[in-house]
């Protein structure tokens, strides 16, 4: 018996989703919105932090990773954007 393979959202239908889920769960705790919208005064480890989670979630959206997958990741990479960006380089991309 021969499943069919599951194709991947695209980027353009996987996006929104993601987007929509991070705007609804943040607002607990210095996330990764609050670093951005601060971003003036965070410093050069701040700055690099806002800059490889930022480049992390790009790379996870564009990944061919169902899509919950991608909301969980993206929720530990937004809540938790240092730890959540180490986790994600290490585990979440294999």
């Amino acid at each position: 018996m021969h499943t069919p393979a599951r194709r991947p959202l695209p980027l353009a239908a996987s996006a929104p989703l993601a987007l929509a889920a991070t705007f609804f769960l943040a607002g607990c705790g210095p996330n990764l919105f609050e670093r951005a919208g601060n971003f003036g005064s965070l410093g050069c480890f701040g700055i690099i932090v806002v800059i490889l989670d930022i480049i992390a979630l790009v790379e996870l959206i564009g990944s061919s990773k169902s899509v919950g997958n991608k909301v969980g990741w993206a929720l530990v990479i937004i809540f938790f954007p240092v730890l959540g960006c180490v986790l994600y380089y290490f585990l979440g991309r294999s």
